[in-house]
């Protein structure tokens, strides 16, 4: 009987570090797919859409704000199906996040939209809507000077060394929270931002997404 309990015991513990480590992701698009690992360091953001992507709230809906060298949007609901007329960005789920600021916008940040302006002085990010991180593949020491002053950040030697290592958007930094990473993908991301727009940012060709959870 004791045999048969430790085993159990056993099985259990094998099982929980199998799912053990960060949550990861991956995005679906017809321009190739894109894994990313969401922050423990942010939970309510990692919660949340975990959820989303549970519930295939994300199937079928747009990356539908390009900008190169800078990011990719998406996560709009009302992008589904949209016409190329229809201006979008102004969709979510009904609710706004709690900030939860701290991760930098190194190349490959996945972070949370929000509105911005004096309409949202918490920094409450959007339900839904997300970007991932292009940015300049080449900063400056000027670059991120010129960020330092303009979000008022401390940067470390490190955080310094990794932007100018491996690129990204320092100018977003402790304005927006970044919740997850891509490591997998970014050449896909590359390709995105690269593509053809038209007004309000939006992609010429309609880029569709699909996310499911891959622990």
């Amino acid at each position: 009987m004791k045999r048969i309990f430790f085993i159990s015991l056993l099985f259990l513990f094998l099982f929980s570090s199998c799912n053990s480590g960060p949550r990861k992701a991956l995005i679906e698009t017809n321009f190739g797919n894109i894994v990313v690992e969401l922050f423990d360091s942010t939970p309510q953001h990692r919660d949340n859409f975990i959820k989303l992507v549970k519930q295939g709230f994300y199937d079928s809906l747009l990356f539908h704000r390009i900008i190169n060298d800078f990011m990719i949007q998406g996560g709009d609901p009302d992008s589904k199906n949209a016409p190329l007329s229809k201006r979008l960005g102004a969709g979510g789920p009904g609710y706004t996040i709690p900030a939860e600021i701290g991760a930098l916008h190194y190349r490959g940040a996945l972070a949370a939209a929000r509105k911005g302006g004096p309409a949202n002085p918490e920094k409450r990010s959007s339900g839904s809507q997300f970007y991932i991180v292009q940015g300049k593949k080449n900063l400056t020491r000027e670059d991120i000077e010129k960020a330092s002053k303009y979000t008022n950040m401390n940067y470390t030697q490190e955080q310094i060394d990794k932007y100018l290592k491996n690129g990204g958007y320092p100018f977003l930094d402790n304005n927006y929270t970044v919740f997850g990473k891509v490591i997998e993908g970014m050449d896909v991301v590359d390709k995105i931002a690269k593509t053809k727009t038209s007004l309000y940012d939006r992609p010429a060709e309609d880029i569709i997404m699909k996310i499911s959870l891959l622990n």
